[in-house]
């Protein structure tokens, strides 16, 4: 038991298993609307739309995660209207792709960002400060909360938008608190997995469980636990074999799926056959 428990005798491995706990459940819950709902490319267009965010504030020296959470949300906000003009993939490569070259080009102005930023683009959360730990804890925790007090709102839009329009429900004010959430769990998820990773974390338990379950509370369940998994045996592969957490996490999300995926009579449609 000495390898289970040596890595917490130190604080920075605790903190960052609690962040990764905490960041695996969020994402794979709200990942499960994310995969049935055909959004991936919102989440990754969201995950990198950030980056201008993330600049500003670095330039005016303010929290990055302040920052970040003000880009997510202002994203959030621009798909969600342009949606109603256009198809809702171009809304998102049109503002993925206009956030996108934004941060880029004020990243080109900075001569010292490598460092820090490179954390946000991949993670690091064996730098977990008390601060970040808090933070990332209050904002799954606001996630989670939102989609427990929504629960049926958000399955009756899921699976059949018609009826939810049937019978009345603020569909509007749903899809842009699906917005929203997706936005807060991406920045939730920055110094776990980073931006570049944190897709993989919303599309692949989800992805996973969907092979095994057609019940919905049983998919999300499921999720949530191979997230669970990912989080605490991608942070043991880090700290025992010297990788980066947030890809180890990512590797063993993937490892899961593929595993699963000979098993389930589903596995053409997680592939777009039919």
């Amino acid at each position: 038991m000495n390898w289970l428990l040596e890595p917490l005798t130190y604080p920075f491995m605790v903190r960052g298993l609690i962040a990764a706990l905490a960041v695996g459940v969020t994402c794979a819950v709200l990942g499960t609307y994310v995969v049935l709902r055909g959004m991936a490319f919102f989440g990754d267009a969201l995950a990198h739309a950030i980056l201008p965010g993330v600049a500003i504030a670095y330039l005016a020296r303010w929290p990055l995660l302040a920052g970040a959470l003000a880009a997510g949300l202002v994203t959030a906000f621009a798909i969600g209207s342009l949606q109603n003009r256009v198809r809702e993939d171009t809304a998102i490569g049109i503002v993925f792709s206009g956030a996108f070259a934004l941060g880029v080009a004020l990243l080109s102005t900075v001569r010292t960002y490598t460092t820090d930023l490179t954390h946000f683009l991949f993670g690091n959360v064996l730098g977990v400060s008390p601060a970040d730990l808090w933070l990332t804890l209050a904002l799954g925790g606001g996630v989670l909360l939102v989609v427990a007090a929504f629960f049926k709102e958000f399955l009756v839009m899921s699976f059949d938008p018609v009826l939810a329009r049937t019978l009345r429900l603020p569909t509007t004010f749903l899809r842009y608190l699906l917005l929203v959430m997706l936005a807060v769990t991406v920045v939730a998820s920055l110094q776990t997995v980073g931006v570049a990773l944190v897709v993989a974390m919303l599309v692949t338990p989800p992805a996973t469980a969907y092979l095994l379950t057609r019940r919905f509370l049983p998919m999300m369940a499921l999720a949530a636990g191979f997230g669970l998994f990912a989080a605490v045996a991608g942070l043991y592969l880090s700290y025992y074999l010297n990788l980066p957490s947030g890809p180890a996490m990512v590797l063993v999300c993937t490892a899961v799926f593929l595993l699963v995926l000979p098993f389930s009579s589903r596995r053409r449609q997680i592939l777009g056959g039919r």
